[in-house]
């Protein structure tokens, strides 16, 4: 049998999975002309399908395909199925990538989740690594039944029990929010699939460790689901169809939270005046909303419970500080903050270096960025002379304490610890802050502003180049 079957006259289901192939990639806005298309290929029966038809595809449209596949180490026999991937990959004259990951010090119970997590960051960076946006998964029907009664087993929210999408994308497990998770083959069961792979005679690999039931989906799928397909026939559909109804309830929720974060943020925070008034359904679905704008990861409800217990009780004046294990919930002066979860820097902390012409300069250390930007002739804004500057020997360092600042030639110079509460800077975020020195000479101090005692004389320097120092935290 050809290696290169056409879709279109192959019997069985072969049409239909092409037909789902080519409305996702329709929904996705996939254009083959410009984009490069990547497939999630395991060597396992559902995505052997998927690779066959992504194949197909690619040869009548001409676009750019690359397969990816990652060698978790797990198994004994890993090595023997990446040269099978290859091999299919090759017949196919497809390119083929991997990358090869290892899951250490995990406990049994966590295997499954600690392989998925890694097998996503990987797919995430070849992804990148070949500049594809779009990555096909060959999640089924079955799969998504199983996903939605798990989540229902943890007791999960209308999040969880909407299952999978079809088009998502998914920057916490990829590490990029562009790169788009697309699952073409979401309505079709698995049964659909092998007679797809049988009417093609094509080969694949059998993972061991799908029969393994400590694994909880394993359990699921071999000792819930037939008792299930017994009592329920066609249990896979009604439970999709369940998800179904939780995705539309989940978007009215977001439109809700949407327009609550209008109502409650005010430049980079919320405000706690009108989060008081919001009730405590409303409340939590906002700060759910916020985190996941965020990039954090869902909390349980007691947390959420506490959290916002917390946030409403404290006193006014307290600086209150909730930890998250991906951040920091702060409320200061009235208002709530997300703050990553951060090492304070070393005590000593610092960073050397001769400005050369260069627009910024990373400081790690601070988990920010210090820039240099040109200030144009005729601008009125204070500076320093950029020839003065590249002369001298600049130390980015934290606070050692009694330092002054004056920011005006009207101002008086003052204490640092009064000019951060000027400037309104919360004091858990002021040890990320660090200060810019030439010698014995405070230039500049991030979140406050730069020293004027050396600016440049406007008027004398019209002509020269002159440079603000700015700070951005990452």
């Amino acid at each position: 049998m050809s290696d290169h079957p056409s879709l279109s006259s192959s019997p069985g289901k072969l049409p239909q999975v092409l037909q789902a192939l080519q409305a996702t990639l329709a929904a996705a806005g996939f254009d083959p002309a410009r984009d490069t298309l990547a497939v999630a290929f395991s060597g396992g029966l559902d995505s052997t399908v998927l690779l066959e038809v992504a194949a197909q595809w690619q040869r009548e449209q001409g676009a750019s395909l690359v397969a990816l596949h990652v060698h978790h180490g797990l198994s004994p026999h890993a090595d023997a199925w990446l040269a099978h991937v290859e091999d299919r990959c090759a017949r196919h004259g497809i390119t083929c990538a991997h990358e090869r990951v290892q899951l250490e010090r995990v406990a049994d119970s966590g295997v499954e989740e600690a392989a998925r997590l890694a097998r996503y960051a990987a797919l995430g960076r070849l992804c990148r690594a070949h500049g594809a946006r779009l990555l096909l998964t060959a999640h089924h029907l079955d799969d998504q039944a199983e996903t939605v009664l798990l989540q229902l087993l943890r007791g999960s929210g209308l999040a969880g029990m909407s299952g999978m999408d079809q088009c998502s994308t998914a920057a916490a497990l990829l590490g990029d929010p562009q790169t788009m998770i697309a699952r073409p083959f979401l309505a079709l069961a698995r049964a659909q699939l092998e007679a797809c792979a049988r009417a093609w005679s094509l080969s694949w690999i059998e993972d061991e460790s799908n029969s393994d039931p400590r694994y909880t989906r394993n359990a699921l799928r071999h000792q819930v689901m037939p008792a299930l397909a017994q009592v329920f026939p066609g249990y896979q559909q009604r439970l999709a169809r369940a998800a179904g109804h939780a995705q539309g309830a989940q978007v009215l929720l977001r439109e809700v939270a949407q327009e609550d974060l209008a109502q409650c943020r005010q430049d980079d925070h919320l405000r706690m005046p009108a989060l008081r008034a919001l009730s405590e359904q409303r409340f939590l679905n906002l700060m759910r909303h916020w985190f996941g704008l965020r990039g954090m990861r869902m909390p349980s409800a007691a947390w959420m419970q506490e959290m916002r217990t917390q946030l409403l009780q404290a006193d006014v004046e307290a600086q209150l500080c909730v930890s998250h294990p991906d951040g920091e919930v702060h409320r200061y002066r009235e208002r709530v903050f997300l703050a990553p979860r951060r090492r304070l820097p070393d005590e000593g902390a610092a960073l050397s270096l001769r400005w050369s012409g260069q627009a910024q300069v990373q400081v790690p250390a601070f988990y920010g960025t210090l820039h240099f930007d040109p200030i144009a002739p005729g601008d009125a804004r204070p500076g320093f002379d950029a020839h003065w500057l590249r002369a001298q020997s600049l130390l980015v360092c934290g606070r050692s304490g009694g330092e002054r600042i004056r920011l005006a030639a009207n101002r008086p110079a003052r204490s640092l610890k009064q000019q951060y509460q000027s400037a309104d800077v919360p004091a858990w975020e002021r040890p990320y802050l660090p200060l810019v020195w030439a010698g014995e000479a405070l230039l500049f101090a991030a979140g406050v502003g730069m020293d004027c005692e050396h600016f440049a004389d406007i008027a004398a320097a019209a002509a020269s180049e002159r440079i603000a120092l700015r700070w951005q935290q990452d």
